[in-house]
Formats: structure tokens, sequence, C-alpha cells
């Protein structure tokens, strides 16, 4: 899809603007871009039909001019979130209507919160190139569906079309590669093994200056990864760690690790999932895809930031050799895990992941994505993913940056009471927490002892990611995958950190 700055107003290209509720259409940028008939026809169509936020009127013009009408809420209530989810709602109502060219305005997404002209157009650069995808690998009628081809954005005259032009094209990057990591994450779990997560990684470099090394159950071993290799043993399919390095500032720097889960599918192992709840969990490795196509966003635009990406892949699977309810596993850190639930699998994985960060690369910080517990979303529902950290301003900054580019996070509380939940009875720590209760909690706290130093703790943000994995209504995105983490994670990397 090409996003650029309005060149000539073309009548063969559909412009669409918005209306918001009680505003007068005389008021809009392309108001006197319509002769007087235009005018005329406009004004007597909206006396007879109400604007208000579900409002979407497709008109013909008498000079044969084509325009979409969108209604929005009131001027005074529209803010930096509704103009997200516009950006979307009319990429979605526009290939509804099976329109491969539209004009619209930067005004029209515009609000009295500080988002620059710049970020504005970096951040609907990415929200276009979203709502343009749908996964359809796999279908064989693709007539059926339709895409975006153009899109061109009139300015004011004062800003500098090169730069805004610029900005777009950022924007673009950044949502093209959450759509690849949309893609990783909605092929079927028989498809999508550890291996094939690693070959996705290894694709990715070879397109970047990213340097990848995956690590085999051999090599996992010798290491000492015995929380991966408890998890994977129960699968045909074998393990594999794949290690990303991105370097733009220097390897003088200590880089930021990324860490992400990439259970490529979770049956729950001998605690086997009901059936409804297996059905998406090929999408376990969420924060793995996310992961790799941070990064590749992060080197494409040449960010100056050493990134290091950690993503241990594994299949949890029932069979003879699952490891079991009261396994004692060792991991790299030398605490053991006592596991009193196999569905826990995500925890055991990311901690020997955690310490491998921490072991080799010294890092300035630690962020980990993971689709990691149903409580999250019992939690917050499905429009925000949890955030845990022990740095308040890094909480802080992350909230911002999810607010800004529209990838939402909430906190919730890593108070050291809720320790004595994941305390172990015969091993140092235990994979599930003793009540039902809090376990959202229950998995950070899980994963914080293994971040946690008393001498020279190491910041860490650890993202549930779950309440986010699949697109809701509302979203204005395809059914499956919303790459989440990833415009949330690069644009707190790139503005705040």
């Amino acid at each position: 899809m090409v996003i650029k700055v309005l060149e000539n107003l073309n009548k063969d290209k559909t412009l669409i603007l918005v209306i918001k509720e009680n505003d007068l259409i005389k008021n809009h940028p392309f108001w006197n871009f319509f002769n007087i008939y235009d005018q005329k026809y406009i004004l007597n169509f909206l006396k007879n039909n109400k604007i208000n936020s579900s409002s979407v009127y497709h008109l013909f013009l008498p000079s044969n001019r084509e325009i979409v009408l969108v209604g929005e809420v009131k001027k005074e209530k529209f803010n930096h979130r509704k103009a997200i989810i516009l950006a979307r709602k009319i990429i979605q109502q526009s290939k509804n209507l099976k329109k491969k060219h539209i004009i619209l305005t930067l005004n029209d997404f515009k609000d009295n919160s500080l988002i620059s002209d710049l970020d504005l157009a970096k951040i609907l650069g990415i929200q276009f190139e979203i709502a343009n995808f749908e996964f359809i690998e796999y279908k064989t009628l693709i007539k059926n569906n339709f895409f975006i081809e153009e899109i061109q954005i009139m300015v004011d005259k004062q800003l500098n079309k090169d730069l805004i032009n610029k900005a777009l094209e950022f924007g673009q990057v950044i949502g093209l590669e959450i759509n690849e990591a949309r893609k990783l994450s909605n092929t079927p779990g028989g498809e999508m093994t550890p291996q094939k997560l690693a070959d996705a990684a290894k694709q990715v470099a070879l397109k970047s200056n990213i340097k990848v090394k995956i690590l085999n159950e051999k090599q996992i071993r010798k290491i000492g990864m015995f929380g991966i290799l408890g998890v994977a043993q129960g699968s045909i399919e074998k393990p594999k760690f794949i290690i990303m390095e991105y370097f733009g500032e220097g390897k003088d720097e200590n880089p930021v690790v990324l860490v992400g889960k990439g259970v490529t599918f979770d049956t729950g192992g001998l605690n086997l999932k009901p059936a409804d709840g297996m059905y998406e969990m090929h999408m376990d490795m969420s924060g793995g895809a996310s992961v790799i196509h941070i990064i590749s966003a992060l080197a494409k635009l040449k960010i100056k930031k050493n990134i290091i990406g950690l993503i241990p892949a594994v299949e949890n699977m029932p069979s003879g050799s699952s490891y079991r309810p009261g396994d004692l596993l060792k991991s790299l850190s030398g605490k053991t895990i006592e596991v009193l639930n196999t569905d826990a699998e995500g925890r055991i994985i990311l901690a020997d992941a955690l310490t491998y960060a921490q072991k080799f690369y010294n890092p300035s910080l630690i962020i980990d994505l993971a689709t990691l517990t149903g409580a999250a979303m019992v939690a917050l529902g499905q429009r925000a993913s949890a955030i845990f950290s022990n740095n308040e301003d890094l909480i802080y900054k992350l909230q911002k940056a999810g607010e800004e580019v529209g990838d939402f996070v909430w906190p919730l509380p890593l108070w050291e009471e809720y320790e004595k939940d994941i305390l172990g009875t015969f091993g140092d720590i235990s994979n599930a927490p003793k009540n039902r209760y809090g376990g959202a909690i229950a998995g950070a706290m899980f994963l914080y002892q293994f971040v946690k130093n008393e001498n020279n703790e190491i910041s860490w943000i650890h993202i549930d990611i779950a309440p986010r994995m699949t697109s809701i209504d509302g979203d204005y995105l395809a059914k499956g995958s919303v790459g989440p983490g990833i415009a949330l994670i690069f644009w707190f990397i790139n503005k705040f950190l």
C-alpha cells in the first residue's frame, strides 16, 4: 500500500470526510474543493440524515465525485484514542466499499493532545497498515479479499511535505512488521514448530544487520537450561533457543534484552486444557513473534540502540515422556522449580531466558513479552496488556508510549507479599500459586524471582499480552492475532528510553 501526502485532488479517487457530531461540514478542509452544486447536495443530504459516531454515508455527487462521510463524536469529546480507532475504521469501511484509492486529511485525526504532526503521521502509517491486513495464506478463494492500494493525505500548507512523507513511511515499516508477526502467530500449530519459528528469525536477519544464533537441544542442555528442556520433553518437536543481536549503538553500550515466549502450541501438557481453551493455542508464541519483528523494525529504521532478542521455543504436549505435576526442574539460575501445573509452562521457559540474558549480556533493561495468563484477561478484559516492573518510572513511560501508539497497557502490583503465593514445598519456587486468585500477579512474581537481586537489581518489565493476543469487536482489525507489544515496545525504546 502506498501512503503519501496528497499531490492532486483527482476526481477518480474517493474523498473521506470525517464529520464530528454537531460540527458544520463547511468547516471541513475539503469543503472548498466542491462546486456549488456538490455543496448544495451534501447540505441537503445532511438535513435529512443524522451524523453520529456510527454514521457512514457513501455519496455520489452531481459532479460525479465520490465521497464517504464518516461520523464521529462531538469535537470536544474527540481524543487521540478515538483518532487511532478512526484510522482503522476508515480503512475497514473503505475496504467494505471496495475503494482502492482514498484521500484523507491529517486534520481529521488531530485532537487537543500534545502529539506532534510528525508523530501523528507515524502513528497513522502504523494504523493504516495494520487495518489493511488480513491473513489469507491458507485461503484459495482470495478474490473475496480486498485491500486498499493507495492513501493520499492532505496536510496544512505550513507543514513540510517531505518530512510528513518520511514520517508516514516510518510508521508503515512498523505496521508491516506487526503484520509479519501476525502471520507467524496465525500460522497453524502443525506448521509453526520451534524450528519454523527459528527459521523465521533467520529470514528476518537476511534482510538486515541482525545476527541470529539458534541453540539446539544439545546446546541448551550443555548450558543448563533444564526448565526449557523439561517443558519440551513431551513433544517430538525439539526445543530451540533463538538469539538475535542488533547493535545500533556500538557494542560498548549495555543492551536492552527482549525476551519472548515461544510456545508454538500449548495443549497444557498432562494438565490438559479443555477443548475450547486449546483452539487458539498456536498463538502462544505471539511474544516470540513480536520480539522477532520489534528487532526487525528497529534494524530497518536504523534506530541507534543495542537490542538483544531471546526466544525459548518449545511445544507443550502430553505424552509418555511429558514432564509431570510434582516434577522438580533445575533452572539455569540454579533455583529449582516445583511443577504444580504443566499448563503454567511459559514462565518456566522464560525463567531460563531471563537468567541467560543476565549471564551473557549484562543488560541495561530486560523486557519480556508473553501470553502468560488467562487471569490477566480476567483482570483487564481484552483492551490492554498487563504490565509489571520493579521500576516505577519505566511503568509511567511504557504507559505513555502505549497511549500514543494505541497499544495500551495497565500496571498491576508486584508487592513482595505476593512471593508467599509461589514458594515451593519441595523446590524453591512453584510454577503455580496456592489458590486461583491473582493468577497474573503470581505469574509475574514467579518471573521476578529470576531477576531479583538484592545487591544490584536490574530494571525489568514483564508484559502479559494474553489480553491482546487476538482482535475483538471495535478494534477494526482482522480476526486473529494483533501483533501485541510491537508498536508499544518500538515506540518506548525509540522515544522514551
